[in-house]
């Protein structure tokens, strides 16, 4: 892919759903543009109220052709906010495309190790992972930490995914995976979404990898963390379960059109 401006070159894509995150939104832009990758980044906000989106348009006169902006009326969920950028990221032909928290939860600078995971191993998705080997929690208090570690293993429980952080965020998909899966066919929104996201490439024989990062509380900003979303992941992933049992998340495929001869009648 070629664009016209200082980050002229990049086959990857950054995907950060905000909603009121003007503490964080400038800081995480220009963390992921001062990598030595020149990866692009699309914001998808969900009409936050505190001009998180004003912030980004500013910015854009700073970085034309590698920062873009989908603006959205009210808050419509995580999961609808990444399937949007996805099929951003599919329509402008982005090899990799990658998932990632405003809060800086997630290391930026670990967005080159998830890409070249893919690269080097061989690998189809490549998740940044709290629990492997290397890999930790930092500031978060302990209910917090036994909800997100017990939340991994009934995801494991129930599915026989073997994902250690099958609710992690941050992610590096290669295009492929996303053209293959059906979207339209992932159901939830909220964080059971990022469960649902590994489990359809999973079942349909997508490699994956963890790679270990430090996750850090966020420091600004406030957590979209609610009891409803806790009850989608609980009796969302028995439900997904199910629905993989009688239904694929492959895309189908679009019959191709024959064009057939146009007869014509010669007059004598």
């Amino acid at each position: 892919m070629l664009f016209e401006n200082s980050h002229s070159l990049s086959d990857s894509l950054v995907i950060i759903p905000t909603y009121n995150e003007k503490e964080n939104i400038a800081n995480i832009i220009k963390a992921v543009f001062s990598l030595d990758f020149p990866f692009h980044v699309l914001i998808v906000d969900d009409g936050s109220p505190d001009g998180t989106a004003k912030i980004v348009k500013e910015m854009q006169l700073q970085y034309p052709n590698s920062l873009y902006l989908i603006e959205r009326q009210g808050k419509l969920g995580l999961g609808t906010a990444y399937i949007r950028g996805f099929r951003f990221g599919i329509e402008k032909k982005y090899d990799f495309i990658c998932e990632m928290d405003a809060d800086f939860s997630h290391p930026p600078k670990k967005l080159i190790e998830l890409r070249a995971a893919c690269i080097d191993q061989n690998k189809d998705v490549a998740i940044g992972s709290r629990y492997v080997k290397g890999g930790k929690c930092v500031n978060w208090p302990w209910d917090r930490l036994i909800l997100s570690y017990g939340a991994s293993w009934y995801v494991k429980l129930i599915t026989w995914m073997m994902v250690n952080d099958p609710t992690a965020g941050f992610v590096c998909y290669r295009r492929k995976v996303l053209e293959t899966l059906d979207l339209d066919k992932i159901h939830f929104i909220g964080y059971a979404f990022q469960i649902e996201m590994k489990y359809s490439a999973s079942t349909l024989g997508f490699k994956i990898v963890e790679v270990p990062i430090t996750f850090t509380d966020r420091i600004e900003g406030v957590s979209k963390m609610s009891g409803g979303i806790i009850k989608e992941a609980v009796f969302g992933v028995i439900k997904m379960r199910w629905f993989s049992f009688f239904n694929s998340y492959k895309k189908k495929e679009q019959p191709k059109v024959v064009a057939h001869p146009v007869r014509t009648s010669k007059t004598v």
